[in-house]
């Protein structure tokens, strides 16, 4: 199972998180998030990540052109889009990028089901919320291509062993306050998520 640390704002956290098995680190590059990160700061974040690290830029509410500035600024390989984007929008993208699914019902986890997606919960603000995602909605459900997102942490993670997703994405779950990562956390949310397969 793929592991994927976002939210990350200083060296230390990114790093540490590289090392100890994430595939993806996040960065938000939405000034109303706790999270948010300066495009320079992550810059030279990632400049000093070891490589075969996927290196994401969160984005919200914002176009394509800004989009395409900012990861090719700070080097980001994938960008995760964070809301209801028209067609145009994706066209204009010169980045590979995943969609976000804020999902309300069972029924919105099955848009874009033939494409990799994120699926977090509902919430008014953007990501980071920790709010759980019903998990009822994804029995009998093809996971594969699916990230979950929304209220994981490593107490609670042994409840989705074995619904065969393809990836999970914890931030709020794995902090010691917004936006500083607990290490403890981090170790153990990675090691329990890599012992699924």
């Amino acid at each position: 199972m793929r592991v994927k640390i976002c939210g990350i704002t200083n060296l230390d956290d990114a790093l540490f998180a590289a090392k100890s098995g994430a595939d993806a680190l996040g960065f938000v590059f939405y000034e109303k998030s706790p999270r948010f990160i300066e495009p320079k700061k992550a810059k030279d974040i990632i400049e000093k990540l070891p490589p075969f690290i996927e290196r994401v830029g969160l984005f919200v509410n914002c176009d394509s052109s800004f989009v395409n500035e900012v990861c090719k600024f700070c080097k980001i390989s994938l960008a995760q889009i964070h809301f209801e984007a028209n067609t145009n929008f994706y066209k204009n993208l010169e980045i590979k990028h995943i969609k976000v699914i804020r999902a309300k019902s069972k029924s919105d986890i099955l848009k874009y089901k033939d494409e990799y997606r994120l699926v977090d919960a509902f919430v008014k603000e953007y990501g980071g919320s920790g709010k759980r995602i019903n998990l009822d909605w994804f029995k009998d459900i093809d996971t594969s291509k699916i990230i979950l997102a929304g209220g994981l942490n490593p107490k609670n993670l042994d409840e989705i062993k074995g619904m065969n997703f393809y990836g999970v994405d914890v931030s709020s779950g794995v902090e010691k306050s917004k936006g500083i990562k607990d290490h403890k956390k981090v170790l153990s949310f990675i090691k329990k998520a890599k012992s699924f397969g």
